[in-house]
């Protein structure tokens, strides 16, 4: 698939031209691209391919896009840079492409990588997609990261990876990479809440995450089960992407709080997906394992209250080094914590006063992970590695 567009932002600088090859065109991979993209000053062709088989995606992706930039090379076609995302060998790309390509700059932004990305048991990683993504940050001109744990925790398991290394270890790699890292995080569209006094009814609270291991639905579950022997004062929505092998914690607990639920499952329509995000008081999330949180920013600004264990990117997300008022927003890990925080949140909730007398706290914070925020400086970091 390609596709030239310009981005919709009015111009106010010189612009480039971007090449961007993202070869699983989908989820968190595709709004980013769309976002960025919408609302650049720069001129963007854009090279994806199907997010389907994302193993097949990193082994072929490097061919298929120099077979098809040499095409349009040949049409007379030029860049000031390429952009990509971590699921290309951009190593292999660059020995494959026209030369022309080859003399471009690159940036190479990890949406995730396949050092600490969960899996199920240890020995199904492959390690060799983990080497892809090493030679991929050394090939790039700059490597981009979505925050900076993300950053932080490939660096530290990358360490870890080389010492496993009979010999010739490439441990100067890791310095490499650090040296030449970014922190940017990915943009959300302007939510804008509707005015008006909150819908009536007990304290609704919101779980938002892929349906997965990695993401401790058991915690949640446990933490509302205590909550639910102390107070039936509340209701529960449960969204998020599901995919084949759903934990069996959600059919217990679809039955065991079936009269607190309002919402259930994936949100495919995102007026509904809204909606649901709108009339929630309190996002909970107990991952334990996020690289960045795209979903939990989303509901902040909508309007939730957030509260999050002190983990992952959420710190940062929250701003928690230099916000000190930001300590609310957190529990301990526990799922006794998150109930007896949740007590006291819903009992707020009753007395109107969830946010004591502070609204948009955390919905400001939020707010700078706006397109119309973001964009501008997305555009000059990519300017400078020119």
């Amino acid at each position: 698939m390609r596709t030239a567009r310009r981005g919709l932002a009015k111009r106010k600088t010189k612009t480039m031209k971007i090449l961007a090859l993202e070869s699983y065109y989908g989820g968190s991979h595709k709004a980013f691209i769309d976002g960025w993209q919408a609302n650049s000053q720069h001129d963007w062709t854009l090279l994806t391919l199907p997010p389907y088989k994302w193993k097949w995606r990193m082994r072929h992706a490097a061919i298929t896009f120099a077979e098809q930039l040499r095409d349009l090379c040949d049409k007379g076609q030029s860049w000031d840079l390429i952009f990509c995302s971590d699921m290309l060998n951009l190593a292999e790309f660059l020995a494959l492409a026209p030369k022309q390509i080859q003399a471009l700059p690159s940036i190479a932004y990890f949406h995730e990588n396949q050092l600490t990305y969960p899996v199920r048991v240890e020995s199904e990683r492959d390690y060799q997609f983990a080497m892809t993504n090493m030679t991929t940050a050394l090939a790039a001109k700059s490597v981009w990261f979505n925050s900076a744990f993300h950053r932080d925790s490939f660096l530290d398991a990358l360490a870890d990876f080389l010492k496993r290394m009979p010999d010739f270890q490439p441990t100067q790699a890791i310095d490499q990479i650090k040296n030449k890292s970014q922190v940017h995080p990915p943009g959300i569209n302007k939510i804008t809440p509707p005015d008006g006094d909150r819908k009536p009814g007990p304290a609704r609270i919101l779980w938002c995450a892929r349906w997965e291991h990695d993401k401790k639905p058991e915690d949640f579950f446990k933490a509302m089960k205590i909550l639910k022997k102390q107070t039936d004062k509340f209701r529960i929505s449960v969204i998020g992407e599901q995919f084949r092998d759903v934990p069996e914690v959600f059919s217990w607990a679809k039955n065991y709080f079936a009269d607190h639920i309002d919402n259930w499952g994936y949100q495919p329509d995102k007026n509904k997906y809204h909606q649901i995000l709108y009339e929630s008081d309190i996002i909970v999330s107990t991952a334990d394992h996020e690289f960045f949180g795209i979903s939990v920013v989303e509901a902040i600004a909508a309007g939730t209250y957030p509260m999050f264990p002190k983990r992952l990117s959420y710190p940062e997300i929250l701003q928690l080094d230099t916000n000190k008022q930001a300590e609310r927003f957190f529990y301990d890990g526990t799922v006794e914590d998150i109930a007896e925080k949740l007590t006291d949140l819903i009992q707020r909730t009753e007395q109107n006063n969830l946010w004591e007398n502070d609204k948009t706290i955390a919905q400001k914070l939020a707010q700078r992970f706006e397109w119309s925020s973001l964009a501008p400086k997305l555009d000059q970091a990519a300017k400078n590695i020119i």
